[in-house]
């Protein structure tokens, strides 16, 4: 699958790269499936600090109902992040405390540099959250402070919440965020283990489990792979809906290598798969990628905000979904540098690159991945550049996503739908250059501030003998439909 790369950032005019195009070919066999993308894939995380704010998750939050709209109409929102373990349940707020809680505005990602702020959560929040949830369409992961908090608390928030988002709604709780990385912020001690994490969370789930016989339960939530996870596979399986986990290609941004071109060739990403794929052989668990984003500790500007991450999201997504996970959480908020949807209710919401990337992904839509391959190409390097993703979908439609994350050279395909077709048509996504901010289109076409978005341009690919042949211009992707 290796075509070409190249070290020097830039872009160049899809009519210049017409002559200097790599050609090669690509073959599409839909007989070979492999795993299902589901239909709820797709998902979004956000700090739960922000549910301190009982006026930012709710049905009258349109504008922010619409932006997640847009990305699939059975998402999946997951309330957590670093300030999970500072959020505490008030069932008895006074009014006036919840009244001067509402229109705090938007909370950006926790750089987990130092503690959190505490926060109060009231049962005001939670029910808009349940309005909320209604006007999307998604459903709920939620998260509970194992942290700081007690089991009993715990237990009287998960009450409350299963009985207000329902059981149709709640996909699981997670018990905390991150515990293999408590003793950074003094949460617990520098020797805290995985054993001792795996007792602490039987302890909150058996005083859960009193209060709600019916709870779902997902972990361990960590931030990173196997040392934690599998004890924690191996003693609660028969516990939890599916395991969990974070991945963040790059930090931290104070570091000048975190760059654009270091985020395209995604140096960690196959350890982390690996050590995935080794669990769910292990345990025969689902696995999700809980919390995932460019650059950890809230993104770098520059990289994180850039057209790049948009190439890199929805990549991402189809390698995730290939080594059979069954859904990613983008985690954002506010105006932190890597949030998908930036912006808050007061001001209005705008879609960042690596949304674009995640409609891209949710126009393709569900469906069964088959076995797709790239050959030729010259100047081949040791790290691929240039990705492909077929499948068929629900209804038995062949699609090609592919993606040329080389930012300084085109490619030309040939490709091969492996099955009889009269028309192939593909969708752009594209920026002017690869460090944009914005102007950043998917059909040639903008989001608008509620989730607006109508393609204004489908091309029609050439057929020759069989092959429909595309020309990728360097730093984009497409969407190919064959019928």
């Amino acid at each position: 699958m290796v075509l070409s790369g190249a070290a020097v950032l830039g872009a160049s005019s899809f009519a210049q790269q017409q002559e200097a195009a790599v050609a090669a070919n690509l073959r599409l066999d839909p007989k070979q499936r492999g795993h299902r993308i589901p239909v709820d894939f797709t998902g979004l995380s956000y700090e739960k600090a922000q549910m301190s704010d009982p006026a930012y998750f709710s049905g009258a939050n349109m504008a922010l109902v619409g932006m997640m709209r847009r990305l699939g109409p059975k998402g999946v929102l997951r309330i957590g992040g670093n300030t999970s373990e500072y959020c505490f349940w008030t069932p008895d707020m006074a009014p006036a405390e919840v009244a001067a809680s509402m229109n705090q505005g938007a909370m950006g990602p926790d750089p987990g540099h130092k503690p959190a702020v505490d926060r109060k959560i009231a049962p005001l929040a939670v029910r808009n959250l349940r309005d909320f949830i209604d006007a999307t369409g998604w459903t709920l992961i939620y998260g509970l402070n194992m942290g700081k908090g007690t089991a009993a608390d715990a237990a009287d928030e998960a009450d409350y919440v299963m009985k207000t988002i329902g059981k149709d709604k709640l996909v699981a709780f997670q018990l905390c965020n991150e515990p293999d990385l408590f003793y950074r912020n003094g949460i617990r001690k520098q020797d805290y283990n995985a054993a001792q994490f795996n007792d602490e969370w039987k302890t909150f789930y058996d005083a859960i489990r009193a209060r709600v016989p019916d709870a779902p339960f997902a972990g361990p939530d960590t931030a990173y792979g196997l040392e934690w996870m599998v004890p924690f596979a191996d003693r609660f399986k028969d516990d939890v809906k599916f395991l969990s986990s974070h991945y963040y290609a790059e930090g931290p941004p104070t570091d000048p290598s975190m760059t654009i071109e270091r985020l395209l060739r995604n140096p960690t990403l196959q350890k982390q798969f690996g050590g995935m794929q080794q669990v769910l052989e292990q345990t025969k668990l689902p696995f999700r990628l809980a919390e995932t984003n460019s650059c950890y500790a809230a993104g770098r500007q520059g990289v994180s905000d850039t057209f790049a991450s948009a190439l890199w999201g929805a990549d991402l997504m189809y390698q995730l979904a290939q080594a059979g996970g069954i859904g990613i959480n983008f985690h954002g908020g506010g105006y932190g540098w890597y949030t998908p949807i930036a912006g808050t209710t007061q001001n209005g919401f705008v879609a960042r690159p690596i949304y674009y990337g995640m409609l891209l992904f949710a126009q393709a839509g569900p469906g069964t991945l088959i076995d797709t391959k790239i050959t030729g190409g010259a100047g081949a390097e040791a790290e691929p550049m240039q990705s492909a993703y077929g499948l068929v979908s629900d209804e038995g439609k062949v699609k090609l996503v592919v993606f040329n994350r080389d930012p300084a050279q085109g490619i030309r395909l040939s490709i091969d739908p492996g099955s009889k077709t009269e028309r192939a048509t593909a969708l752009r996504l594209t920026a002017p250059r690869i460090e944009d901010t914005t102007d950043t289109t998917l059909g040639s076409a903008p989001v608008g501030a509620s989730g607006e978005w109508a393609p204004l341009r489908e091309e029609k690919l050439s057929i020759s003998s069989g092959q429909v042949m595309l020309d990728l211009p360097a730093a984009s992707a497409a969407l190919v439909s064959f019928s």
